[in-house]
């Protein structure tokens, strides 16, 4: 007889929701004049500070 439990059965995956681009009135700082992607940042650590005056 086989005391061990049964294998857990997977989670169902859930659908992929992709982020929208990040537009606003004042740009990006701090980059140089450079326009950024989130495409060309992916596979990066990114860090954003939404900062309201």
């Amino acid at each position: 007889m086989n005391d061990a439990a049964p294998a857990p059965t997977p989670a169902p995956r859930s659908a992929r929701v992709r982020a929208p681009e990040l537009i606003g009135k004042g740009g990006w700082l701090n980059t140089g004049g450079e326009q950024l992607t989130l495409a060309g940042l992916r596979g990066r650590i990114v860090i954003l500070d939404f900062w309201i005056s």
